[in-house]
């Protein structure tokens, strides 16, 4: 079987409560030299050191929203670059505001982060609405999706050379999904929980319900909650765990 021109491996599969001992939202994609975070929620640098990955290597940083489960990492991704005297620069690239929401988490978390004079630059990307905006060799076009008012949320396609890789994050059904969906070789979805309605959450049973309309041709659910956990043996897609790895 030919291998995929990039691998996804998920570090945190869960929800921002741990349920079944999951880590918080964070992927790797790794694509030729390239190593891109997909969210890095607080766990992100724990989830790194676990699977052996270290943190240096990783190139950017690609943000859903900016709710701590996925974006609590950056300022202790941050805090390690500069302990290891990192000096190549380090991508963050996220919705509209990224540089100064990223900039006032830094400094909730580690007051003066921010102000730190490092060896290495830290770029913001702000991405703009369905049109693609570089970052290193990805193409990322992202699409605003329903989750908490403030958060500013949104989905994205990914595209790796001829590939696509598809991101809900963190939002409600909306018929926005299956534009960001079609298509595409993977599609990462929220999961959290199985049937019951969760306001700016999505469903297992949401996603069965649109399956064929949205043209993926692998759905991987992530972000998997109490519910979901419990009736794994019914979710009719794979359910990524802490670890799992998907050709691309």
């Amino acid at each position: 079987m030919m291998r995929g021109v990039a691998t996804l491996r998920v570090l945190g599969s869960g929800g921002a409560f741990g349920h079944g001992g999951r880590l918080q939202a964070c992927a790797l994609l790794e694509h030729g030299s390239e190593r891109t975070l997909v969210d890095c929620g607080t766990t992100s640098l724990l989830a790194l050191r676990r699977f052996a990955i270290d943190p240096q290597s990783v190139d950017a940083v690609l943000l859903t929203h900016f709710h701590g489960d996925h974006v609590g990492g950056i300022p202790w991704l941050v805090l390690d670059a500069q302990f290891a005297h990192r000096e190549r620069p380090l991508v963050v690239a996220g919705p509209r505001g990224v540089a100064e929401r990223i900039t006032a988490t830094m400094e909730d978390v580690v007051r003066g982060l921010s102000r730190t004079k490092q060896r290495f630059e830290l770029r913001f990307v702000e991405y703009a609405e369905r049109a693609p905006v570089a970052v290193g060799s990805l193409a990322v076009t992202a699409y605003p999706v329903d989750h908490t008012p403030g958060s500013e949320p949104v989905a994205f396609r990914v595209a790796v050379g001829e590939k696509v890789l598809a991101v809900s994050g963190d939002t409600s059904w909306t018929d926005t999904l299956l534009e960001v969906a079609r298509g595409a070789d993977l599609f990462l979805a929220e999961g959290y929980s199985y049937e019951k309605r969760i306001p700016y959450h999505l469903s297992v049973r949401a996603l069965a319900d649109h399956r064929a309309a949205l043209g993926a041709r692998r759905v991987v659910v992530t972000h998997a909650g109490e519910e979901t956990l419990a009736r794994l043996a019914e979710v009719p897609f794979e359910v990524a765990e802490d670890g799992s790895r998907y050709e691309i």
